[in-house]
């Protein structure tokens, strides 16, 4: 079914694989097109050559819902069901370029939300759909009460002046609340956003000033670590800030009295959630009336809207739209992740990540999905997420590598614990690269029956280049597989494709869906020339779109530029990462990536060394760049000089004396993103004496003032 490697056996093959849906997707694709393909690499290479015809049969397979594009009258679903018909779809051309961005599946509309609610293998209405799980508190939901609650928000809100394209935020964490209003956003074609309630004020607003919210939902507070923590006075702020707000609606997340007085809402009023449901008229949930509030629309049509880092300067808000959101979820969650309906899926996520609108997509797919807010180390430490996996029967569950690796450093066994992890099919790992040793460490502790699947895309994409496979074998060290329909490779510095084996910059050769539709504010809102359509539905931004080639297209034309070093294993087809393109290391002209050094030190020293940041310095009257390696210790550990030089040895011995650090020196913190990335580029450009202005995206950005004292402490020393 995969790849063999003699030297290194795989840490795990499915014993079964014709059984997932993968397998039979594989089968349909032999079938009708005459193939004989018994492999995913047979598959891969077919879904890239035949990328259009790819992307039609993912389409019929995973069932997303649409109609043609016609008359109003003829784009309403009549409850929840679309009449059979041919293929309606252009689904792209094959010459297409991707940039300017093509347009996938043309000639149909459809209904994001709606796909969500209603999917074509949804379980029994009265099965659960989302269980949201706090520290000190569980509660489930059904299918018919998710969709009860989404259709009484949405007349709610279009009773509040809210219209497609108008802007929706949250200020929110990953709860049930949270989802209704996402869901009851898109169904009405607004676009939605969020951004975690532990995000600083000046964080939030660097995000939601640019995009101009009509409405803002927020908690009333957090539980996390044990305590409650009140968000009500940084709401207040945010709102003050906020110019085009018609209404802010408050949920009662935490126990407590909801004080609306003192939000100063520019174009209306703040609500408590009852207040503002009792606000209009009462919800009915009669067809007739689903019927009437359900709207069709473009498949380029935004549905959310999503943050780079913006670690030094204001993040770009990246527009993504409804149908390549939905096709590339169902892609991954159906084929890749073999997910199917009924099954539980877990993403331990915040709601600014891009992994909780992933996680949220697999309603789509007929999962049921665990929201999960507070810490996963409380109440049971360690084991408070396997305990979870135990008690709820989690199938899928995802997470970050800096989870597995803090399990791993604390050397958590949760099957020598007594913990039943018997449901439990994959675990799944993205945020940062998995190193060789977590790897072990996850079938040591884990079943090994999982498939572990290391994963990568990221917030521009709203998707996975790199992908778990159910009949692929896992690598140690290794993502295993390229995402079907990914044209993806490793570009070298000039533009030329490296061999495999070589380091290179991640590229992706080919359209696909999910390609971002632009970047907010748009210029302006315009109807694209369609005849016999209605007007009010089809009305779509324009983006500037010399901002958006030079964020994917500068560095190599006419190839989307990932910013991610990565090597392919020429043997297992794996997939490597070696950390961000921007940070790459290159003494003596050898290129390297941070990921190297930190799988190292996670291997050989996670008993002395709490985190790393490993970063290139060459200044302007540098001759070459050094590697400066900084290390947090563990409380009561020191950075001796015993230890340093042990971390130099096992580095020369592990890569090699080219990857020696020239400097290894302690630091009091590493500098993160509020997603919990390591900021190496903002600190790369205080070593190197660039003026760097951080964004409030650098979540303790206080930090790195220790850093320009650092850099200030070893200038380089003049010769004159």
């Amino acid at each position: 079914m995969g790849h063999t490697k003699s030297r290194d056996p795989p840490l795990w093959e499915n014993q079964h694989p014709t059984r997932s849906s993968l397998w039979q997707f594989l089968q349909i694709i032999n079938k009708k097109y005459g193939k004989d393909l018994n492999s995913y690499q047979g598959l891969y290479d077919w879904s890239i050559d035949s990328f259009p015809e790819f992307w039609e049969e993912v389409w019929a397979f995973t069932g997303v819902r649409a109609v043609p594009l016609a008359s109003k009258e003829d784009v309403k679903l009549q409850n929840g069901q679309a009449s059979e018909k041919k293929p309606f779809r252009h689904v792209v051309a094959r010459d297409a370029p991707m940039f300017p961005r093509p347009k996938f599946f043309d000639g149909c509309t459809l209904n994001f939300a709606d796909n969500l609610l209603y999917p074509r293998d949804a379980p029994d209405a009265d099965s659960p759909a989302l269980i949201s799980v706090t520290e000190s508190t569980k509660k489930t939901i059904s299918w018919k009460a998710l969709r009860d609650k989404v259709l009484q928000l949405v007349l709610a809100m279009k009773a509040h002046g809210v219209k497609p394209c108008d802007r929706v935020a949250g200020f929110l964490g990953n709860h049930a609340d949270t989802v209704v209003a996402m869901l009851a956003t898109t169904y009405l074609g607004a676009i939605w956003t969020a951004v975690s309630p532990d995000t600083g004020v000046a964080a939030v607003l660097d995000r939601l000033v640019q995009i101009e919210p009509v409405m803002l939902f927020a908690d009333n507070g957090v539980e996390y670590n044990g305590k409650i923590h009140p968000s009500t006075a940084k709401t207040r702020e945010i709102v003050e800030a906020l110019k085009e707000l018609k209404a802010v609606v408050i949920f009662q997340t935490v126990p407590g009295e909801i004080d609306t007085t003192g939000f100063k809402v520019a174009r209306g009023q703040a609500w408590t959630h009852e207040g503002f449901l009792q606000s209009t008229p009462p919800y009915s949930d009669s067809p007739d009336l689903q019927g009437s509030l359900r709207t069709m629309f473009l498949p380029e049509h935004p549905v959310y809207i999503l943050y780079s880092s913006g670690t030094t300067g204001k993040p770009k808000c990246i527009v993504h739209s409804a149908a390549g959101t939905l096709i590339q979820h169902k892609k991954e969650h159906v084929l890749q992740c073999d997910i199917r309906p009924g099954d539980r899926l877990l993403y331990y996520t915040t709601t600014s990540w891009m992994m909780w609108h992933w996680l949220v997509s697999g309603l789509a797919s007929g999962a049921t999905i665990v929201l999960y807010d507070g810490s996963p180390f409380k109440p049971h430490g360690d084991l408070t997420m396997p305990k979870l996996i135990e008690e709820l029967k989690i199938t899928q569950f995802g997470t970050s590598a800096k989870y597995l690796s803090i399990l791993e450093q604390n050397q958590a066994q949760p099957l020598k614990a007594g913990i039943d992890l018997s449901s439990l099919r994959a675990i799944y790992s993205t945020g940062s690269p998995l190193a060789p040793s977590t790897f072990r460490y996850v079938y040591d502790a884990f079943p090994k029956t999982i498939n572990l699947g290391s994963i990568t895309g990221g917030t521009d994409i709203i998707s996975l280049f790199g992908a778990p496979s159910p009949i692929s074998p896992v690598y140690e060290g290794e993502i295993q597989v390229k995402g079907l329909g990914m044209a993806i490779c490793a570009f070298d510095p000039s533009g030329s494709k490296v061999q495999d084996g070589e380091p290179g910059d991640l590229v992706c050769l080919k359209p696909f869906p999910s390609q971002p539709v632009g970047f907010w504010p748009q210029k302006s809102i315009a109807l694209p020339p369609v005849s016999g359509a209605d007007s009010s539905i089809l009305k779509l931004p324009q983006y500037d779109a010399a901002k958006y080639e030079s964020s994917y297209f500068e560095t190599f034309p006419g190839v989307w530029h990932h910013g991610d070093f990565v090597r392919f294993d020429p043997v297992t087809g794996g997939m490597v990462m070696l950390g961000r393109s921007d940070g790459i290391l290159k003494p003596a002209g050898v290129r390297f990536g941070s990921a190297e050094i930190y799988n190292v030190l996670l291997k050989h020293f996670a008993t002395d060394v709490e985190d790393s940041l490993c970063i290139g310095q060459r200044r302007e009257s540098d001759t070459d760049e050094r590697v400066v390696l900084f290390l947090k210790m563990l409380e009561g550990k020191q950075c001796t000089p015993d230890l340093k030089a042990r971390i130099s040895s096992a580095i020369r011995s592990d890569l090699s004396a080219r990857h020696v650090p020239a400097i290894i020196d302690e630091c009091p913190e590493i500098p993160i993103t509020t997603n919990g990335k390591k900021v190496e580029v903002a600190v790369k450009q205080i070593l190197c004496g660039m003026n760097v202005k951080t964004s409030a995206s650098v979540a303790n950005s206080e930090c790195l003032d220790w850093y320009r004292a650092w850099a200030q402490k070893h200038e380089p020393v003049s010769l004159s």
